[in-house]
């Protein structure tokens, strides 16, 4: 069907759906198969609920109204990458090992002080999220920030093409997804794929001073919008934190956090580095910023009657779990216990860097470190308790006194850790 004419339906629908069980009266479904499922055989019930069209790629399940394309996905992406330029507002993409859902977040909320924003909902970073984050926006829209997630070369690639970000930021190049990237090199250069898009688009990027990668990946072009401690930076922002929270200063006015740890103080300041170059008043980022809640177990910190708990059990990989042990250590609090889960997704170095986590937190003076799961298990140790089930781990936890402690969480999302919460709250 010519893309014109989907288009037209699109604008003429309420939305567009790809599960009946959320489907709306007059959305346009598309019929997205999966390896365990044929969409297909949901047209019928979507038409039946109220949908406007089904849109289906096996004329077996053809009926009068049903649209037949070659492949459901690729015609929901080419419908994105259409509205987006019907559209004609600036896309900003975000991207980075970690970190990219917080900064989206933060810059979402900064940009919403000036403008009308759409912003990808959740982590709905992939093929078939950026795609229906694209298709969520309206004419009123002014701005969009699309996340991107990937763990193999060339997602981030596709993941341009549909969207055509005009400006773009990565967070980090961190030990994420090493085993679909094949090594921190491979996660470099998959990452690097927003850069490459945006250099040969004459897009803007921005640029942590502080992140050596960055600075050197784009060294040699001009269209760059420069942020951290240097003084030749566009916008000189400085990195700190207060008590548990991560803080930025610009131009004299410090800015706090509802964040934990000094990592997030780059998010929080990238965040404010686009605010300001999209003319948003710095007292307003601040108001932003401030007034941000996390959600979802990431670097929540929670106060309960004897203890303060730093929940960051969403995702885990070896540079972001190095990041939290550290700023853990750099806490005033008298005690501190940490308890850790399984990293998942590093590939064939999983047991290497197990262990290294394991030495750093030897090397470090904790009332108490516990780690679980079967790659923590493997692990070499004296001085940290490992156990290899969560309940019997959360068993022993249990039983300590960890009364005025400083309780940091960290595992991969799999793990489920923010389980150990019912023990404190």
């Amino acid at each position: 069907m010519d893309i014109s004419k989907l288009h037209q339906l699109f604008l003429d629908s309420t939305g567009v759906s790809t599960d009946t069980r959320s489907l709306k009266i007059n959305n346009l479904f598309f019929a997205l198969s999966g390896n365990q499922f044929n969409g297909n055989k949901f047209a019928k019930q979507a038409l039946d609920k109220g949908a406007t069209k089904a849109i289906i790629d096996d004329k077996d399940f053809e009926s009068e109204n049903t649209i037949l394309v070659n492949n459901c996905l690729e015609a929901l992406q080419a419908l994105a990458n259409y509205h987006r330029n019907y559209l004609k507002i600036d896309i900003i993409a975000i991207t980075g090992s970690n970190g990219k859902t917080t900064t989206k977040e933060l810059t979402t909320a900064v940009l919403q002080k000036k403008y009308r924003v759409v912003a990808t909902k959740g982590n709905l970073n992939n093929h078939i999220g950026v795609p229906l984050t694209l298709l969520s926006m309206t004419k009123e829209t002014e701005i969009g920030i699309v996340e991107m997630g990937a763990n193999h070369q060339g997602e981030i690639r596709a993941l341009c093409e549909i969207a055509e970000p005009n400006v773009g930021y990565i967070t980090n190049f961190g030990k994420a997804h090493l085993e679909g990237f094949g090594g921190i090199e491979g996660v470099i250069k998959g990452k690097s794929e927003l850069y490459n898009y945006l250099i040969s688009n004459q897009g803007i990027i921005f640029i942590n001073t502080e992140d050596k990668i960055q600075v050197e990946k784009c060294n040699s072009y001009q269209n760059t919008i420069s942020f951290g401690e240097m003084k030749e930076a566009n916008y000189a922002i400085s990195n700190h934190s207060h008590n548990h929270s991560a803080s930025i200063t610009h131009d004299n006015k410090i800015i706090y956090s509802q964040l934990t740890g000094k990592y997030n103080s780059a998010n929080m300041a990238a965040a404010t580095a686009i605010g300001l170059y999209f003319k948003v008043e710095l007292n307003s980022i601040k108001e932003a910023i401030e007034n941000y809640v996390p959600s979802n177990n990431r670097s929540q910190v929670i106060e309960t009657n004897h203890n303060t708990i730093i929940l960051d059990a969403y995702n885990a990989n070896p540079t972001s779990m190095a990041l939290a042990i550290e700023n853990l250590d750099t806490l005033s609090s008298k005690q501190k216990t940490i308890i850790l889960g399984d990293m998942f997704e590093v590939g064939p170095t999983s047991d290497e860097e197990h262990q290294q986590i394991v030495e750093l937190l030897e090397n470090l003076d904790f009332h108490l470190a516990i780690v679980c799961g079967e790659n923590f298990y493997k692990t070499h140790t004296d001085k940290v308790i490992s156990f290899k089930e969560f309940n019997e781990m959360k068993l022993y936890v249990s039983q300590q006194s960890l009364e005025n402690n400083t309780i940091l969480i960290k595992g991969s999302r799999g793990m489920q850790l923010e389980r150990l919460l019912e023990l404190w709250t």
